[in-house]
């Protein structure tokens, strides 16, 4: 039969002429309804069927009991009727009862009368096992012997107790009282053997350890009948006080069983004392130190299993006692405040360890309860990779606070007497905190790396990378928070000023000195240096995610040592260049000497820093100077009373600050710089351009200009028109509409004119 459900009539009727399907489609319908009715009558007749059978079942089974009930019933009355078909019962009932209580006595009384001389024996044989503890020969007839006299001792004990006579029973506890000596004395030679157990067994002396575990087995039996007995009581107290004059043997529960259980508990926590001083002595000595623990287990499973009951399940029941001993000894050292964290990692890769050696010994860890360390591995590896992390800020916090205090005071004891900094071999400014900053940041990565876990050492890397980050942000800072206070500082204000051109230069270096791999002397930088320590001990996977945010933390010391040089020639303008930067473009501009002031400047400052500021780092000094130069030059034109007059010669003027640029840049000692600055400078062309075009053709200027700059600030563009002195509206409307029409696809990196405002 085809069990896929039918098809929609809307999809079997799609078309007019789908129609004549309609009788096939409805034999087709009527055959599977058939085979459906026809399988529906066949489960139900099963069901019924069923149904019946067991209806049937439960009659037979109330027709049983009640059978059983009758039956019981004539028992009874039978029992109830027996006594009156003999003759005489009640009689013969009472010399029955009289006949075993004299028994009974005549055999009390000939036990309490060989009873000192039955304990003399038990006695001398105690002592031949003293003398032969290997063996103890006499254990199995030393024990039969105490259990009868125990039970004649209990059984003494139960008459005199019904007799309520208080000074019988205290004669009969003088007269007994040698016996618990007795059994105190058979009781250490049974824990002897059952702190050493293990070590007859490794010696082979299987003989007593059978004898040893028939011991137990007859006691664990004793046992179980007294709780059997006394829960008895406990539910028919009734029937058990009619029965109590029969029952004999032990009265009370001996626990030797428990006794074993905990002798072996005993003596495995005493060598986990002696492997925890091993441990803490030494950490690494963990799995060394616990040898004997798995060596236990197998002697166990192979040497005592065969010679004790199969019930015991005695493998088994080693394991669980050692186990849980484990357990409380690997969370006591993860707890205990004194360990160090070496003893907490070892503990972290133990379970793994734990768990394999168990399994070769036929235990499976879900059988092993609870947890060896409650499954804390993650929280402990968490803990351990913050407590680096911890030391890590620690320092970091200890060596920037010591650096801004440095900064602080950067006008004093410094080389030449002027800042605090330092030379490298190189001659180049450094401050005095980068090389241990690299070094406490490998000794922390040894660290994370000597717990032999890559979740520690990835966490502390991300760690690590994170800071350095922020220690970018925070240098930045700080520098920028001290620049800005010279920004409209006077002349009176200016302490200090020569020490932050030092500190920026000094920052400018170490970041360069982060990433500057010296190939052929085989030095790599510390950035290198760093990453070469931990990639060999983290996953693949996160080797290449931590490539990328050591590319990133790259580029971040490149913007850095940039921003150094850059704030540098800011610092330049907003303190050496602030009265003249005023008076561009102005009526005493035509007759100042301004630019050939600032060029020589540049000179002496790049002569100056040269020989302390890394070689990379002098063009980038050399491009920020122009740069900002060129910033200022064209910003001039919001200057007050900043004006381009028709008449005056503005054009010449221009054409002499420029050439007295250029003739700097191209005097410099690498060509590809000053060809590289020269052409930025060439945006003075676009900006003569808007000075001098006709009204009409300003906008034709502006469009020229935006093309070769699609980052012009059209503020700049208002700024520049209306220091003409022909400026009309209209041209400044032509302007707008013309930056309206034109669509100017966006550069890939923004121009000089993105920073002119």
């Amino acid at each position: 039969m085809d069990d896929s459900p039918a098809p929609k009539l809307a999809e079997l009727l799609r078309h007019p002429d789908d129609l004549d399907k309609i009788p096939a489609l409805k034999m087709d319908f009527a055959r599977k309804k058939g085979a459906v009715d026809g399988q529906l009558r066949n489960g139900l007749r099963e069901q019924l069927e069923l149904t019946q059978s067991g209806m049937n079942g439960l009659g037979d089974g109330q027709k049983t009991v009640q059978a059983i009930k009758e039956e019981m019933m004539k028992i009874d009355l039978l029992c109830s009727e027996s006594q009156n078909m003999i003759k005489d019962f009640a009689s013969i009932n009472l010399v029955s009862q009289a006949h075993r209580n004299f028994g009974a006595v005549e055999a009390m009384r000939k036990n309490l009368e060989t009873f000192n001389e039955r304990l003399n024996v038990v006695e001398a044989m105690l002592s031949e096992d003293d003398e032969d503890k290997e063996n103890m020969p006499n254990l199995l007839p030393c024990h039969y012997e105490l259990t009868q006299l125990r039970n004649v001792r209990d059984d003494a004990m139960e008459q005199i107790k019904r007799a309520d006579d208080s000074s019988l029973e205290a004669t009969l506890e003088d007269y007994f009282k040698r016996l618990d000596d007795t059994i105190d004395w058979f009781d250490e030679h049974v824990g002897m053997l059952a702190l050493n157990l293990i070590n007859f067994v490794v010696n082979d002396n299987n003989g007593l350890v059978v004898r040893f575990a028939v011991v137990m087995e007859a006691e664990e039996k004793s046992d179980q009948r007294v709780l059997a007995l006394q829960e008895a009581l406990k539910d028919h107290k009734e029937m058990a006080v009619r029965f109590q004059s029969i029952t004999d043997g032990a009265k009370k529960v001996r626990g030797y069983k428990e006794k074993f259980l905990e002798a072996i508990r005993i003596s495995a926590e005493s060598q986990f004392d002696q492997a925890r001083e091993d441990f803490l002595e030494d950490p690494s000595q963990l799995e060394k130190s616990m040898k004997w623990y798995f060596n236990d287990l197998n002697a166990v499973k192979i040497g005592m299993t065969p010679l004790t009951p199969k019930k015991w399940r005695v493998s088994k029941m080693y394991a669980d006692i050692y186990h849980k001993l484990m357990h409380d000894f690997l969370v006591g050292i993860v707890d205990d405040p004194d360990t160090s964290s070496a003893h907490t990692l070892e503990v972290i890769g133990f379970p793994e360890k734990y768990y394999k050696k168990m399994g070769k010994l036929g235990f499976r860890a879900e059988d092993l309860k609870p947890h060896v360390i409650d499954n804390r591995e993650a929280e402990l590896v968490r803990d351990f990779r913050q407590l680096i992390i911890k030391f890590l800020d620690e320092w970091i916090d200890r060596i920037f606070d010591q650096e801004r205090r440095d900064f602080a005071d950067r006008s004093l004891n410094g080389p030449e007497g002027g800042s605090n900094l330092d030379q490298d071999e190189y001659g180049y400014f450094r401050t005095k905190n980068l090389a241990p900053l690299w070094r406490m940041l490998r000794e922390q990565v040894d660290t994370a790396v000597n717990s032999q876990r890559a979740d520690v050492v990835e966490g502390v890397i991300d760690a690590m990378l994170l800071r350095l980050h922020d220690r970018q942000r925070s240098w930045q800072q700080m520098l920028e928070t001290e620049a800005a206070c010279f920004q409209d500082a006077n002349e009176t204000e200016l302490e200090g000023f020569q020490a932050l051109q030092d500190w920026l230069v000094a920052t400018a270096n170490d970041q360069i000195a982060c990433i500057d791999d010296n190939e052929e002397e085989n030095r790599p930088a510390y950035l290198t240096s760093f990453r070469q320590s931990f990639e060999p001990h983290v996953t693949p996977a996160y080797a290449e995610r931590a490539a990328t945010e050591v590319a990133n933390l790259q580029g971040g010391y490149v913007d850095l040592s940039t921003w150094c040089m850059t704030r540098f020639a800011v610092l330049i303008f907003d303190v050496d260049f602030r009265t003249g930067m005023p008076d561009f473009f102005t009526p005493k501009w035509y007759t100042s000497t301004a630019m050939k002031q600032m060029v020589v400047t540049f000179e002496e400052y790049v002569n100056d820093y040269r020989a302390v500021l890394h070689h990379s780092l002098v063009d980038i000094f050399i491009e920020a100077l122009a740069d900002e130069l060129l910033l200022r030059y064209l910003g001039a034109v919001r200057n007050k009373g900043a004006k381009f007059r028709r008449v005056d010669p503005f054009q010449d003027k221009l054409f002499n600050d420029i050439s007295v640029a250029f003739d700097f840049f191209s005097n410099l000692p690498s060509p590809d710089v000053g060809s590289n600055i020269k052409q930025t400078w060439r945006v003075t062309e676009s900006f003569l351009q808007l000075l001098t075009a006709d009204k009409d053709g300003v906008a034709d200027a502006f469009q020229d200009f935006k093309t070769k700059h699609w980052d012009l600030q059209l503020s700049w563009v208002e700024a520049v028109l209306r220091s003409r002195d022909d400026f009309e509206r209209s041209m400044l409307n032509s302007v707008k509409a013309r930056a309206a029409q034109i669509d100017v696809q966006r550069g890939g990196q923004e121009t000089i004119m993105s920073r002119v405002k």
